[in-house]
């Protein structure tokens, strides 16, 4: 009673006649027919499996078969289709078959347990450390190869995420997939504009939106088996919306290697750190802009808390802060004859160490938060208009000559440094000072020579800074006039320009602004234009 064991790894080449399937099936089949004792009784097929390990479910069911007295002779083509592991396959081919009563055919080696003198012990060790070696040939290079295209830019992932896939005429490279990408985008709306993460899945689910594995599996694109993806009519949940919400993919950025095996004999995958990431920016068209993407993980890292009903975030959730304790102030509701109140108050209290806990109505608060924003958004657009009316490049020229003389300061320091710390090893070798004043010196000058170094860096860092300032001024400058003509307060207005908002009492706010530091630098580039136009005169 005999099992025609047959086995096509994933890195085979399946366009190869001589390992495909049927190949295997013919040369067992005219083996049996040469031996007529030999009764085929099953055959088993592991279509796409690796040699190394044996969790192969058309293996295991012939082993099933085995232990159940159905099966006592295997027959393969050649060693490398039982197994690629050297010590499990000996394992099978000295303990677990001779122990079932089992007799092992490999037709291409030539090898029958049933003959003793067809095929020794040596002769099949050595055949199978030959076949581990292989695969473990084959598994470095592939390895080596993946890394390679990771850091052309290449995709090399078999499903690409939601929103995306393949490009037809190239599959390293990814294209959008206009009609995922287009609820990709209402998702990020949806929550820039203040819904929570359920609210958005529990939308998408009574527009009948298909969730990501069951549209790709409509549409016979690839995508993950097993877990979730096999769930029948799977729906959106608000852990495929956060996922989304959280990719970095969709900006253009190419994020890959991101975990790996320890080596091809273990199935166990372990995440790399990020800085081990392969980074490709512009590898693909993006369907979210960097500014969304940004906002919206803003948005997330902040307290989410949501109402009962999990429609949306609270206006003010997570940018609250006491001005007395430092502490996160929370929203409460109260009822009183019959009409609500909403208010915010800092839940440390008196007990413990609040000093001067604060209670804000919420409408108080909104209207408070309003009127100052709009104020400075005029501000920061007043700012705009004057600087466009003076001389951008006389002021450039001002500063960028202050660093360029800093610089030259600093690059003498350095080159002092360097000097002294050459002549050091002279002086002691000489005995003009002692081991001890050398070895002081030394960590002086190279701490003075690392210092010069690193102000010349960042002072060069700042000069292209303010070489590039016109354009950076209009990149910060448009998130305020995006918001100009604004009326009532809204989640996304909030997140977008408030960094944070320290209640210090009843009628006292003090609110951070985004920006806050290109606010600044522009007042000074002001400042400096008022400051040579009256040199001038």
């Amino acid at each position: 009673m005999a099992a025609a064991y047959l086995r096509l790894s994933y890195t085979n080449d399946r366009t190869a006649e001589s390992d495909s399937i049927q190949n295997q099936k013919k040369l067992i089949e005219d083996y049996i027919a040469t031996h007529p004792e030999i009764e085929l009784v099953s055959e088993r097929v592991d279509d796409g499996y690796s040699g190394v390990l044996f969790d192969r479910p058309a293996f295991q069911e012939m082993m099933s078969d085995i232990m159940a007295g159905k099966v006592n002779c295997v027959i393969v083509k050649d060693l490398s289709r039982l197994g690629r592991e050297y010590i499990e396959t000996g394992r099978y081919l000295r303990r677990i078959f001779p122990t079932c009563g089992v007799r092992f055919i490999s037709v291409n080696d030539n090898i029958d347990t049933a003959n003793e003198n067809n095929g020794d012990d040596l002769n099949i060790s050595m055949k199978n450390l030959l076949n581990d070696t292989y695969c473990r040939d084959i598994s470095v290079k592939t390895r080596s190869a993946l890394l390679t295209k990771r850091r052309n830019g290449d995709y090399v992932g078999a499903c690409p995420i939601y929103g995306y896939r393949k490009d037809p005429d190239n599959h390293n490279r990814l294209v959008i997939d206009e009609d995922a990408a287009g609820i990709v985008r209402d998702i990020y709306r949806h929550k820039i504009d203040g819904a929570s993460a359920k609210r958005i899945a529990e939308e998408l689910n009574r527009l009948g939106v298909l969730s990501p594995m069951a549209y790709k599996s409509s549409r016979g694109l690839p995508h993950p088996t097993g877990g979730f993806a096999d769930v029948p009519g799977a729906k959106w949940s608000a852990r495929a919306v956060l996922r989304i919400l959280q990719e970095e993919t969709y900006t253009g950025v190419l994020l890959q290697g991101k975990q790996e095996t320890y080596n091809h004999k273990l199935k166990d995958i372990v995440q790399k750190p990020p800085e081990e990431w392969v980074r490709t920016e512009n590898a693909h068209e993006p369907i979210i802009s960097k500014g969304d993407f940004h906002l919206v993980q803003k948005i997330l890292s902040l307290d989410t808390r949501t109402a009962p009903n999990g429609e949306a975030v609270y206006l003010f959730s997570g940018l609250l802060i006491c001005g007395s304790c430092g502490g996160r102030m929370t929203r409460k509701t109260n009822t009183v004859n019959g009409k609500k109140y909403v208010y915010y108050h800092c839940p440390t209290g008196r007990k413990n160490g609040c000093t001067h806990p604060v209670m804000l109505k919420e409408s108080d608060l909104t209207a408070c938060v309003l009127e100052s924003l709009q104020a400075h958004i005029r501000s920061a657009v007043s700012l705009d208009r004057l600087l466009d009316s003076i001389s951008e490049e006389e002021i450039g020229r001002e500063e960028i000559a202050k660093f360029k003389a800093r610089i030259a300061d600093n690059e003498v320091k350095l080159e002092e440094a360097r000097q002294f710390k050459a002549t050091l090893y002279e002086n002691f070798i000489g005995g003009f000072i002692d081991k001890k004043d050398y070895q002081d010196l030394k960590s002086l000058y190279t701490l003075r020579a690392r210092q010069a170094q690193e102000a010349i860096s960042l002072l060069r860092e700042e000069m292209e800074r303010t070489i590039d300032n016109s354009g950076d001024r209009l990149r910060w400058i448009q998130h305020f006039k995006e918001f100009s003509n604004m009326t009532t307060l809204d989640r996304r207005a909030v997140i977008a320009l408030i960094q944070s908002i320290r209640v210090l009492g009843k009628e006292d706010l003090q609110i951070t602004f985004r920006y806050q530091m290109e606010y600044e630098k522009a007042l000074e580039r002001l400042a400096q234009a008022v400051s040579l136009a009256k040199e001038a005169v």
